[in-house]
């Protein structure tokens, strides 16, 4: 329940844009095993209190995942319609470094980021320190979690 609280209390004055990484957030990541994505494991848990988070006022639910190659964009999407369909289609920015080579994970969420930091309140929820470290050397406005604050 903190994590809901913390965003039921954040929304209660801001309008809240919530970004969700994927790969160790809401899917298992078994590092022998980065390139198949469809039979990646659920994180239920996870899933089950960012549900109820899509369900508050003022919040709007975001995925920002990066992917290795760019067929991995459809495969995540259709992980999300089978396993967390409350995230909108339109609402799932799924980011292929086969398109941007020489580009960090880190590098690309910040990228991305920086055309919301102005509007609203940003929440990220994230698994990597460096994205994590990287976001918060760059932008003052957004509010960084790690994913063990989905967990009570």
């Amino acid at each position: 329940m903190h994590f809901y609280n913390l965003i039921k209390e954040l929304s209660s004055v801001n309008k809240i844009k919530l970004f969700v990484d994927m790969d160790g957030v809401i899917a298992s990541y078994d590092f022998g095993k980065p390139l198949d994505f469809k039979m990646k494991r659920p994180l239920n848990t996870n899933i089950e209190v960012l549900r109820k988070v899509s369900l508050l006022e003022n919040v709007e639910l975001f995925i920002l995942s990066v992917c290795r190659k760019n067929y991995q964009i459809e495969e995540k999407s259709e992980w999300l319609d089978k396993n967390a369909p409350f995230f909108k289609k339109e609402n799932r920015y799924i980011l292929s470094k086969e398109s941007m080579l020489d580009i960090s994970s880190a590098n690309m969420k910040l990228h991305f980021l920086k055309n919301y930091e102005t509007i609203d309140k940003i929440v990220l929820v994230d698994d990597d320190n460096k994205v994590l470290s990287t976001i918060s050397n760059e932008l003052d406005n957004i509010i960084l979690l790690q994913d063990s604050e989905l967990i009570d």
